[in-house]
């Protein structure tokens, strides 16, 4: 949609565009305008209003990457229920192409069945798409860890075994807040060491990191390292 394109041009900022594309190597630079996160939030509720962004949901695939992150704040905004939150979102995934856009989707409305999302988590995480696959582990993180937590997710994320660093990076993540949110039932994983030795290593590293797991857990953690 052109008018839209020039919109986002219109709000390009040059220094934010090379920071944002350094962070994204995964992503061309030439596809990346520079529209600040909050900016462009704004903008996606202003959009939402007008009755071509529904026009702008059917034009997959778009060529820039605020577009993708447009469609993704219009999808949070405009579907209102379940099934139409999870039409859009299955129809979305496999054009998403970088981590940032993956990570920036959450909309509200898949938190409306949790037992029907769990179980798309699942199918998203045996996908041969990067992104899809990652997409099914940071919703888990996202959404399964708290009230709605499952030990066996524990077990499918280390089952997973694949190359991709945005996968890899995506679980040692998901396991770092498990050890935050769900110490005891997690803990298991490293002193019996059932984590590849790299994901091992690097989900350990990551909730050292964390401000949420206090001193004594860390001097623990430290000592569960694999040389």
């Amino acid at each position: 949609m052109k008018d839209v394109e020039m919109r986002l041009f219109s709000m390009q900022d040059l220094k934010y565009r090379d920071f944002q594309s350094k962070l994204m190597p995964d992503c061309d630079k030439e596809r990346v305008i520079g529209v600040r996160t909050p900016v462009l939030r704004k903008y996606a509720r202003e959009f939402s209003k007008d009755p071509r962004a529904k026009e702008f949901l059917l034009e997959l695939p778009h060529k820039y990457y605020e577009e993708n992150n447009l469609h993704a704040y219009l999808i949070g905004i405009l579907a209102k229920d379940f099934d139409q939150t999870l039409q859009l979102t299955e129809e979305f995934l496999p054009y998403i192409d970088n981590w940032a856009t993956c990570d920036t989707f959450s909309p509200k409305g898949l938190k409306k069945d949790p037992g029907r999302l769990y179980e798309k988590t699942i199918q998203w995480m045996a996908s041969r798409h990067v992104y899809t696959v990652r997409y099914g582990i940071v919703t888990q993180l996202q959404y399964f860890l708290d009230d709605w937590f499952r030990p066996e997710m524990l077990e499918i994320i280390a089952s997973l075994h694949r190359e991709e660093y945005y996968i890899n990076m995506a679980a040692a993540w998901y396991y770092s807040v498990a050890l935050v949110k769900q110490y005891e039932t997690t803990l298991p994983l490293f002193t019996e060491k059932r984590l590849d030795k790299w994901l091992h290593n690097k989900s350990l590293q990551k909730a050292i990191e964390s401000y949420r797991i206090d001193k004594e857990k860390k001097d623990y953690l430290r000592s569960l390292k694999v040389k």
